[in-house]
């Protein structure tokens, strides 16, 4: 075991280091520090800002299913996640990028918000003007076409044609992120 994690650090043998003193052990978080934690890092997940979350949080409590499982359903629905799930972007920073700068229509029409919510049978696809910008399509879109990640269940892909249809609203067990919602629900729910 390191001396470190005894209490002791190098300096019990002589050797000097920065901060002379005992070393002091992390405090157990506090269950407000777990749901805080966990409304954070789904937060950081999606790329969702406060103001945004606390929207998406309010939807999930007027539906008719449980809060957690609709607020999850509600982010993935997301149209910079389902380009992201979709292959179509690396992170979903880029896929908001090319949302914003008008490269994505859904079912034939030109869409600028990431926070769009996509529906049943919507169609993803790209503008003519962003398959025209082939360093786009080649370095963006084939590459993480050809690669291995699968796409989730509830949306279906078209490499050919570049394109994706939602088959049905994702459910929890389609996010396979280790999430607490329960957490987050205790946590708005003070």
């Amino acid at each position: 075991m390191e001396k470190r994690a005894m209490g002791t650090g190098p300096a019990a043998k002589g050797d000097r280091t920065k901060s002379e003193g005992p070393v002091k052990r992390a405090a157990r978080k506090s269950e407000y520090g777990r749901q805080l934690e966990e409304k954070q890092k789904v937060k950081e997940m999606y790329g969702v800002r406060e103001a945004q979350f606390k929207r998406f949080f309010a939807l999930a409590v007027r539906s008719k299913e449980a809060t957690g499982e609709s607020l999850l359903s509600l982010l993935e629905r997301r149209l910079d996640n389902v380009l992201f799930r979709l292959k179509f972007s690396t992170t979903r920073r880029q896929s908001r990028q090319i949302i914003v700068h008008g490269h994505v229509l859904v079912n034939g029409r030109k869409v600028h918000s990431p926070s769009f919510l996509v529906t049943v049978d919507d169609v993803i696809s790209f503008a003519p003007q962003a398959l025209d910008k082939s360093v786009f399509i080649e370095q963006v879109v084939d590459k993480r076409l050809q690669s291995n990640v699968k796409v989730p269940e509830w949306v279906e892909l078209d490499k050919r044609d570049r394109k994706g249809r939602i088959l049905r609203l994702p459910v929890r067990t389609d996010v396979q992120a280790p999430i607490e919602e329960h957490l987050i629900v205790e946590l708005y729910s003070k």
